[in-house]
């Protein structure tokens, strides 16, 4: 591994106003107070196309930016065993992890019974699209769709998996043209800064984004939608909070840093998605940041892309806590063996939920299909509120996921533990993505 310089260069102090993350918190905390105040003008298909614009945007420059850095990522290993290495080592931690998000879902929703006594009468009508949605969705039709038509509408579509597919080969093959393939390494080197610039860019629209989006959801939704659900979103929150400080925070204790100071350094990432309820919104910083934080580049080339369908701790917990709460609210009685069931059917159906809203919600129908098909209609019950749970979704699955490139490229051996303390201790206050950054 090549070692980067453990120095976090000195910055001249920014005034507070022109700091991304402060500009996005203010969008959030405004966007909120229209939405509150003013519905009829927050939900406004102008005031709507500010948040889609800039998610928009964003997923414009993620399937360049995957192909860039995980094609030139194994480019330069000389081991071509390492990627294969990598992998396995990436999908036993999500599976250990995404267990442990399940198990902790089903545990609070036991504990914490909620649901007991609410009196509704669920629609199916208003679910009834998501529900169509699971029953057409097949887990073998997820594996086969991992696989493009052509290379070309992939990148068009900008399909996380397929891209990542396409980039592994490519990567391999680059690797495989030896000194010949140096020119065109580096060139897609270059492409890469160039597209982390465009992001640069574009960040300085986020805190536009995150009012329209802030503002719509409020205004369109809340706070009356939350009525006696509100039991159910602070459970949610709750037990996300629980998992982000308690499992991750003892996973980043065992590679030797805080889950505190690692969530202080992705707070721009954070607030963003919390803005938008999309972690995808702040994939491509993500990388970069997990870069300049001591990550091996193929590491996180591989980790991140493939964790945003396989590696969904806050839709896990999601699942297994709205299926216990919907059970109880219609008064069914899930054995022992149907909560099992739940755990398994989940770790399932989780995997390919990307990271736009409402992907949570056709997985929890298509749980529920499996567990009980009487349990489907009740998903109206949430079905309301869904759209604050998103958020926290998002972020969990961001933070999850962050966490799991820093394990495996301690796990790996690659991991630069001089510049991740140095970052930590000293986090890098920027208006978005340094392209200046050394990138190995």
């Amino acid at each position: 591994m090549t070692t980067m310089a453990t120095a976090v260069p000195a910055r001249a102090p920014q005034t507070w106003y022109k700091i991304l993350y402060v500009q996005v918190l203010i969008a959030i905390v405004l966007g909120a107070i229209v939405g509150w105040l003013w519905p009829s003008v927050a939900t406004n298909d102008w005031v709507k196309a500010l948040g889609d614009g800039f998610i928009k945007l964003i997923k414009m420059v993620i399937a360049p930016i995957i192909f860039c850095t995980v094609a030139s990522g194994i480019a330069h290993i000389q081991d071509a065993k390492k990627v294969g290495r990598v992998g396995i080592k990436a999908l036993v931690y999500f599976e250990i992890a995404s267990s442990f998000a399940l198990v902790l879902g089903l545990v609070m929703g036991n504990l914490v019974q909620i649901g007991h006594g609410l009196a509704v009468k669920p629609d199916a009508a208003a679910v009834a699209n998501y529900v169509k949605q699971a029953e057409a969705s097949k887990t073998v039709d997820f594996f086969l769709n991992i696989i493009p038509d052509t290379v070309v509408g992939a990148l068009a579509r900008g399909d996380v998996l397929q891209v990542l597919l396409f980039a592994i080969l490519f990567g391999f093959s680059l690797m495989a043209l030896g000194e010949r393939g140096g020119r065109l390494r580096g060139m897609i080197d270059d492409v890469a800064h160039a597209v982390f610039g465009v992001i640069a860019i574009i960040m300085k629209a986020a805190p536009i984004g995150a009012f329209g989006a802030m503002a719509f959801t409020v205004g369109k939704f809340g706070p009356a939608a939350l009525g006696n659900l509100i039991g159910l979103v602070v459970l949610f929150y709750a037990t996300a909070a629980i998992f982000v400080i308690v499992v991750l925070g003892l996973i980043a204790r065992i590679v030797g840093f805080s889950i505190f100071k690692f969530i202080i350094y992705i707070k721009d990432e954070l607030l963003i998605v919390l803005g938008t309820s999309s972690s995808e919104s702040a994939l491509p910083q993500l990388m970069e940041k997990l870069e300049r934080l001591g990550c091996s580049k193929p590491v996180v080339g591989l980790v991140v892309p493939t964790g945003y369908s396989f590696n969904l701790d806050g839709t896990n917990i999601y699942m297994t806590l709205a299926t216990l709460f919907i059970a109880q609210a219609l008064g069914v009685d899930l054995t022992f063996g149907q909560q099992l069931t739940i755990l398994l059917v989940a770790m399932l159906t989780s995997k390919g939920a990307s990271g736009v809203t409402g992907a949570g919600f056709i997985t929890l129908a298509a749980t529920l299909s499996v567990v009980n098909p009487a349990l489907v209609p009740g998903m109206a019950i949430v079905f309301s509120i869904d759209k604050f749970m998103s958020e926290v979704r998002a972020l969990t699955n961001i933070t999850g996921n962050g966490i799991a490139a820093v394990f495996v490229s301690w796990w790996e051996g690659e991991l630069d533990d001089a510049t991740l303390h140095a970052r930590l201790k000293q986090p890098t206050v920027s208006n978005g993505i340094d392209t200046r950054t050394s990138r190995r």
